[in-house]
């Protein structure tokens, strides 16, 4: 490959990196853990806060190399996200801090890689890329202000609305490559009139080195939090305001008298007061909660389940894709998808047969599907074909490759 035209460094910008333990971290550490190792001739560089994303108080590094990476954390605001007035004033913070760190660090000919925390970060990510003469590439996790408008952001709409998606638009055309996670987001950006040159799909991922699937009677989980001979769904991730609880929580009511069942909702977020406080009001003692789980434990956490809850609201397909997705398939547990039948995971399980989909508020056909998993006890062949389907489309190594490619022409 003709070294004059490889990029001086790749600057990632994200509010979260290693060892942070949220969805765009993971994806983030994976991605220049892996262009790291794969590629000795490029410097990978991460722009990050100094936080955990449950833990604002967090007082990470605010230099240091992991595995070849280089890692610049800023100083930000601590507000945290219990509310949006603190969590806008850490978002501005992170843009005024980004943009001196980038100005300091980028040069004629880098590569810098704006994800989507927080939102509109490619606006700034694109002024410095025009100052420096670098090239800008969006890796768009979700789409933003259309998300905050489809949750009732008052400040999503109207005339805001119509700068803050200008804003986003200028940055997609000045982009070298858009990477969206899923086809229905690419459509979206087709719409917005962003060219097709300019589009790429690469899915989210997994690491299918870490996650590998855990029999019953080899999980300590199940005998740790008391659910040996229980039949258990599954919910492990963020209880953001992007997904469906009250879909579940009145299944978990309609199922409440089996005392072979049990929902398991392992994770944090926005909605997770909400939710215990519903299955208290509901009686709901078939609902467990767990803490997120140490990445190390992921495999053990995510196979303690016998079938997987997604949710997205579905208003949200095309703007957001769960990520949570990905784990599920590389421990070989089958899907339930609560949401649009014609989204994209719902594409997905339905082209690869490897779960269910049930409408938002459809509480009967999701209690059916439940009854058939308990009943049709499946077998090993089943899991082992789910992992196959992940380590085929959907493993780590593939998404690097394909990333590979993307910054090598940018």
């Amino acid at each position: 490959m003709n070294m004059q035209s490889q990029p001086q460094k790749l600057i990632f910008i994200n509010r979260y990196f290693c060892p942070d333990h949220s969805a765009t971290s993971q994806m983030l550490s994976d991605l220049a853990f892996g262009l790291a190792k794969d590629s000795a001739e490029r410097a990978i560089h991460i722009v990050t806060s100094r936080q955990r994303y449950d833990d604002a108080s967090a007082q990470l590094p605010a230099y240091e190399v992991i595995q070849n990476v280089h890692i610049h954390r800023v100083a930000t605001t601590r507000f945290g996200r219990q509310n949006l007035l603190g969590r806008a004033i850490d978002y501005v913070s992170f843009y005024a801090a980004s943009f001196f760190c980038l100005l300091k660090q980028a040069e004629k000919g880098d590569t810098l890689i704006a994800k989507t925390d927080p939102p509109l970060i490619s606006v700034i990510v694109a002024l410095v890329a025009k100052l420096k003469r670098a090239h800008l590439v969006n890796w768009l996790q979700d789409l933003f202000p259309e998300v905050a408008a489809e949750l009732g952001v008052k400040l999503a709409r109207g005339l805001p609305y119509k700068i803050l998606k200008s804003l986003r638009n200028t940055t997609l055309h000045q982009a070298k490559m858009n990477v969206a996670i899923g086809e229905l987001m690419a459509d979206r950006l087709r719409w917005e009139g962003i060219p097709d040159s300019k589009i790429t799909v690469i899915h989210n991922w997994a690491d299918g080195e870490q996650l590998k699937p855990v029999p019953h009677e080899q999980n300590p989980l199940r005998t740790d939090w008391g659910l040996q001979g229980k039949f258990v769904v599954g919910y492990s991730g963020n209880l953001g305001r992007s997904h469906d609880f009250s879909t579940i929580l009145d299944a978990a009511a309609a199922l409440k008298d089996r005392e072979d069942i049990v929902f398991l909702l392992i994770g944090g977020g926005a909605q997770l007061p909400q939710v215990q406080q519903d299955c208290l009001d509901k009686g709901l003692s078939n609902v467990l909660f767990k803490p997120y789980q140490p990445r190390e434990k992921l495999s053990e956490s995510l196979s303690v389940a016998d079938v997987h809850l997604i949710s997205l609201k579905p208003e949200l397909e095309s703007l957001i894709v769960p990520s949570k997705f990905y784990g599920v398939l590389a421990v070989g547990r089958p899907v339930i998808f609560i949401g649009a039948e014609e989204g994209e995971l719902a594409g997905i399980i339905y082209k690869h047969h490897c779960g269910y989909v049930v409408a938002q508020n459809d509480v009967d056909s999701l209690s059916g599907v439940i009854n058939q998993q308990v009943t049709n006890v499946l077998n090993n062949n089943y899991y082992e074909a789910i992992r196959a389907l992940f380590d085929e489309y959907y493993a780590k190594a593939n998404a690097t490759r394909q990333f590979e490619k993307v910054l090598c022409k940018s």
